[in-house]
């Protein structure tokens, strides 16, 4: 399958910059799996869609203050460094910008030594393992020196940087949040609660797939970025019942439906375990966790567009983004919600 089928037309004037005052008054598209037809709300009218007997399943990853300003020990240059990934005891995958002279030895300074990173590893497009060195407490260090790490197209400064957190957020690990979550406020999940729809809690830390296009023609030639996830046991007793009961699965965002999906593909039902995952979605796909999706509208041409797609059909969800389009919703990260169900 072409890459160039996951194209479509975006005036850069609708990418959002900032988010709105009132999480749950973004604009929402419901659109029918099967059918395509669609309707216009606002985010809070979700709740109009979910029934009793329904679980509402919503990744609680944090975003780490992840992107740090330094410099080479050696030459005292200007670098940045977006941690992605932790790997295993104080070694992390991150980006370097620039990279291209940061080699394995070489260590980088960030305020003024309180981190002190060292490469121990050099990975293609700007890629690096480097290993901390710091006193105390890593994420009390990352929140003194670093900042939120914003998407490259959020050309705004944010005023608040918990406006990109979800109000759940809890597990810290990511490096940027899972979006479509940060539309919910707390009154709104508590008043889906009162209706009788349960909410159940994955993790997925979102690393470097996120930052990085797809760079291949042919899409079956991609291969994902690993991501490491967890699902626990109330998670899993929670999905069980509610299949056991004839109840739906509604999935918040790509990054928890890639860990309901990875589970499923691996076992016969949901279960308590962790992993990494690099599951790829694209058309042809087979569901197997998952009953409606809500989503945020994404990038052309990228592996979030091609899972929304394989949820209904590549020219069910195009025509929806080019009504989209046509009706001025707000794009991307800060941008409006999609309900397929």
């Amino acid at each position: 399958m072409d890459i160039e089928e996951f194209d479509y037309d975006l005036p850069e004037s609708l990418i959002a910059q900032t988010p709105l005052k009132h999480r749950d008054q973004s604009r929402l598209l419901v659109m029918g799996r099967e059918s395509g037809e669609t309707t216009h709300l606002h985010f809070a009218d979700v709740i109009d869609y979910l029934k009793e007997g329904d679980t509402l399943v919503l990744n609680d990853t944090r975003v780490m203050p992840a992107r740090l300003f330094g410099i080479k020990e050696e030459t005292g240059a200007k670098v940045e460094m977006l941690m992605l990934t932790h790997l295993e005891d104080n070694d992390w995958e991150v980006l370097l910008k620039p990279a291209k002279r940061i080699k394995v030895g070489q260590r980088l300074s960030f305020g003024e030594g309180k981190i002190v990173a060292e490469c121990i590893k050099e990975l293609d497009q700007g890629g690096r393992i480097m290993r901390l060195h710091y006193e105390g407490i890593l994420q009390e260090r990352l929140d003194e020196l670093g900042e939120m790490p914003l998407p490259p197209y959020i050309k705004e400064r944010l005023d608040d940087p918990d406006r990109y957190q979800t109000v759940y957020a809890k597990e810290s690990g990511s490096a940027a949040a899972p979006t479509a979550g940060l539309h919910f406020t707390d009154e709104l999940l508590e008043s889906i609660k009162a209706k009788g729809i349960r909410i159940a809690f994955i993790t997925l830390h979102v690393g470097l797939g996120t930052f990085r296009p797809v760079s291949v023609e042919n899409i079956d030639d991609h291969e994902m970025h690993s991501e490491y996830y967890q699902i626990s046991e109330e998670t899993t007793q929670l999905l069980n019942e509610t299949r056991r009961e004839g109840g739906r699965i509604i999935s918040v965002g790509t990054t928890t439906t890639r860990t309901l999906e990875t589970v499923r593909s691996q076992h016969d039902q949901f279960v308590a375990t962790s992993g990494w995952t690099d599951i790829f979605i694209y058309p042809g796909y087979q569901f197997k966790a998952i009953d409606g999706l809500i989503t945020n509208f994404h990038l052309p041409k990228s592996t979030l567009v091609m899972l929304v797609s394989a949820f209904s059909t590549r020219e069910n969800v195009l025509n929806a983004y080019r009504e989209a389009v046509e009706r001025k919703y707000r794009f991307f990260s800060f941008g409006d919600a999609m309900l397929i169900i």
